[in-house]
């Protein structure tokens, strides 16, 4: 319950020390209400990649309106901590008063990074490949393919050799003799 407590108290301790806008006349008197789950982020420009936060404006937050982005997904809005006193909100994120029709503003440029990353020319020449002193090899062509021919070398015709035939034919006449004295023992 202590616990509880003490980040209660944290919570609504960092949501007072965060600026909020005021809530000044605007001529055209639009305001946006916020009607998002949690605190909204208020950025520079309008894009969530492209401009930082400056601020968050709580659930139910009210900010007079000044315009909209060109695509209509974004709201510029007055914040005075923010740079020429203006933030852009998602317009997803909040509801517009009733008939408020917003100019479409122009976004602003986007920061330009401090230092733009470089190479260094040492790594690089290491990672480079050394170019050969040496001639690249020539196509040779190969040595024309000969077909090796097989001779008799017993010089005898191939009738007069072992003939497999005859080994085939006898094996099957003594299985025939087998199954016919295995067929009469039998009976």
């Amino acid at each position: 319950m202590l616990c509880f407590g003490l980040s209660w108290a944290g919570a609504a301790a960092k949501q007072a020390a965060e600026p909020t806008p005021t809530s000044a006349p605007v001529p055209n008197g639009a305001f946006i209400t916020v009607t998002y789950i949690e605190p909204i982020n208020v950025r520079t420009g309008p894009s969530s990649y492209d401009y930082p936060v400056i601020g968050t404006i709580p659930v139910g937050g009210t900010a007079p309106a000044i315009g909209r982005s060109p695509a209509g997904e974004w709201v510029q809005i007055e914040f005075p901590s923010g740079p020429r006193g203006v933030g852009w909100v998602y317009a997803a994120n909040v509801s517009l008063t009733a008939n408020a029709l917003l100019p479409v503003v122009e976004p602003p440029p986007t920061a330009v990074p401090a230092v733009t990353p470089t190479a260094n020319p040492t790594f690089v020449a290491a990672l480079r490949p050394a170019p050969t002193s040496t001639r690249l090899p020539t196509f040779t062509a190969p040595p024309p393919l000969q077909i090796p021919t097989f001779v008799n070398s017993g010089g005898k015709a191939a009738s007069q050799g072992f003939q497999p035939g005859w080994v085939i034919a006898g094996l099957a006449l003594v299985g025939l003799i087998g199954f016919t004295f295995a067929s009469l023992h039998r009976r």
